[in-house]
């Protein structure tokens, strides 16, 4: 066995792995996955919301948040990142229209990050929870209301939601939409096994005193909200998810700024796994899974695209040979001899594991309800996205790493 097919047979063990992992905990909850606890306690809460070049989102933004239906809300805090656009005189337009609910800030100066301006935000805020979103970001009603009840579990330090694409112009944000969606599912099973990772940006809320208590957003991570995950869990609280909550955020409609996000994304994440690197197979399940999780999908993205490369250039360079060959000895290019239609061990895994990705793809998007404007993925869309789009992450994936060796940490 040479080392290439070695390579090919821990790759698949990883993958398989994970997947039967995936799907025993969905078969053990399947009926939990929507359930949230009643409320028993309408916690007092306040939101920060960060804008930076938002003017033409951020107004909807602010009436969601303030007719989303939860009776305890006590202050909206906005924060303008310095903004070169006309955000702030917006947000100064809605602290009028929401007298004693919405305050409008500003930063001194511009904090280039997303951590700085919710850190910022979160100075004006003493209520029991505390919340964030963002200026291109729409909550739905209901949605905050249906977080509260995971708090009257004093392990529960974070609540995260259901992340959805609101713009689904063209095929890019379409597709997108596949991927939030699958990614909500996933992030809802890992719930189960303690395990969330992260509690993405458009909607997501805090017991502040563990908020402040272990130090609030760390600025110096391009995923904030992955970072301070995993520092939840460092510290020993819970992290869990409502389905019922869902917000619906803009997602980039163009290919570079699409890019640059998925390129933050994954360089934030490799940060977060240097950064807590010790805890591995210690400190509760983010020694015993997250980071594990994180390290072997790093693993599966890159070397399943090294192994592509590998196996892609390596038959056309034999190819091109045997052609060359053939030409000039006057020989056949092709026998019948040399058609194998017996399918290979290595072939029947690859073909196993790609059903087994699509049908899971398939489960997350009927696990979850939309409002009716926003229809099903259409079959080409999906082919697109399971055979195109997810060929994306391992480049983008290697690409970020080679990003950070080179020292870029600006965020974007």
């Amino acid at each position: 066995m040479d080392f290439l097919t070695k390579v090919f047979l821990v790759y698949s063990f990883i993958a398989f792995y994970f997947m039967f992992l995936f799907v025993l905990i969905y078969l053990k909850n399947v009926k939990k996955i929507s359930q949230v606890p009643k409320i028993t306690k309408e916690y007092p809460i306040s939101f920060v919301i960060t804008c930076y070049n938002e003017g033409e989102s951020v107004g909807k933004a602010i009436d969601n948040l303030a007719n989303n239906g939860y009776s305890n809300l006590k202050k909206i805090v906005v924060v303008d990142d310095c903004s070169k656009d006309n955000s702030y005189e917006i947000i100064k337009k809605y602290e009028k229209k929401y007298p004693g609910l919405v305050m409008a800030v500003q930063t001194p100066k511009n904090t280039g990050c997303a951590a700085g301006a919710k850190n910022y935000g979160s100075k004006f805020v003493t209520t029991d929870l505390i919340g964030f979103t963002d200026g291109d970001s729409f909550p739905e009603p209901g949605a905050v209301k249906s977080t509260i009840g995971f708090f009257d579990d004093l392990k529960v330090g974070a609540v995260t939601s259901t992340v959805l694409v609101k713009n689904r112009m063209n095929l890019l944000t379409r597709m997108q939409a596949i991927e939030y969606i699958v990614i909500k599912f996933t992030r809802k099973l890992l719930e189960f096994v303690g395990s969330i990772y992260v509690t993405p940006g458009p909607l997501a809320i805090y017991r502040r005193e563990y908020f402040e208590k272990i130090g609030k957003f760390d600025d110096k991570n391009l995923t904030e909200d992955i970072e301070i995950t995993w520092r939840m869990l460092y510290n020993g609280y819970d992290v869990k998810m409502s389905v019922p909550a869902k917000v619906y955020s803009i997602a980039p409609e163009k290919f570079k700024p699409w890019f640059r996000q998925r390129i933050r994304w994954n360089k934030g994440g490799i940060q977060c796994m240097f950064k807590y690197a010790n805890t591995f197979g210690r400190k509760g399940m983010l020694g015993a899974f997250v980071l594990p999780f994180f390290v072997f999908s790093w693993i599966l993205g890159a070397f399943g695209l090294v192994i592509l490369l590998y196996r892609a250039i390596r038959t056309i360079i034999v190819r091109y040979l045997l052609t060359t060959y053939s030409v000039e000895a006057h020989t056949a290019i092709l026998r019948m001899s040399d058609i194998n239609l017996n399918p290979s061990i290595l072939a029947f895994i690859g073909f196993v594991l790609l059903i087994l990705s699509v049908t899971y793809s398939l489960i997350a998007l009927f696990s979850i309800k939309e409002r009716k404007e926003y229809k099903r993925p259409t079959i080409f869309t999906f082919v697109i996205f399971e055979f195109f789009y997810l060929l994306a992450y391992p480049v983008i994936l290697v690409m970020s790493a080679f990003e950070l060796i080179r020292g870029k940490k600006t965020w974007s």
